[in-house]
């Protein structure tokens, strides 16, 4: 028992350290055809402050990419009248009025795979391919299995720029993916 103990501590400090490794990761320079922002819940018709950070990193990052197309992921939650998308698409608007990229909303999707799955068509749509450099901007504890799933589904050359978790939901959010990367392993989903 002791060492089935052990070893799961073990292994969630091993992620956690990986996961921190990632953060310092400085993409922000490679060129990029599109950016994908993906959705993560919304609250009363706003972004939830994890949705913020990323739509924020993403506002900075279109700045340097111009002319790259953003495309906003997300479906429409239980009990909301807007899509994670619509939302996500007012607040760039409303918070980031400089940032003048293309915007596509992918509005259909309620998980990461899916919303990997939908932007396909998008990015298609936009004379994108799987193999030109595509950009997911996430949470810096989703980095990792959001990568997994892009290369698995055909993504070539994936940049992940992350974005900061609020410190009081830091750690819950990177146990909490701990176990859906174990998870999503064991359903071959990467």
């Amino acid at each position: 028992m002791w060492i089935g103990l052990f070893t799961l501590v073990a292994s969630v400090l091993i992620f956690f350290g990986y996961i921190q490794s990632n953060i310092n990761s400085d993409n922000t320079q490679l060129p990029t055809k599109a950016i994908l922002v993906l959705g993560s819940g919304i609250e009363n018709n706003r972004p939830s402050p994890t949705l913020q950070k990323r739509l924020d990193t993403a506002a900075k990052y279109a700045q340097l990419h111009p002319e790259a197309l953003i495309i906003m992921t997300g479906g429409l939650s239980f009990q909301e009248k807007y899509t994670e998308a619509e939302v996500m698409q007012a607040y760039l608007k409303q918070s980031y009025p400089a940032v003048r990229n293309p915007v596509a909303m992918e509005d259909q999707s309620t998980s990461t795979e899916l919303n990997l799955i939908n932007s396909k068509k998008i990015l298609k749509s936009h004379q994108i391919t799987l193999n030109d450099p595509i950009t997911i901007i996430t949470s810096d504890f989703h980095s990792i299995r959001t990568r997994a799933i892009a290369r698995h589904q055909g993504y070539t050359q994936v940049i992940s720029i992350s974005a900061e978790t609020p410190l009081y939901i830091r750690y819950n959010s990177w146990l909490r993916e701990y176990f859906a990367f174990l998870s999503g392993w064991l359903l071959n989903e990467y």
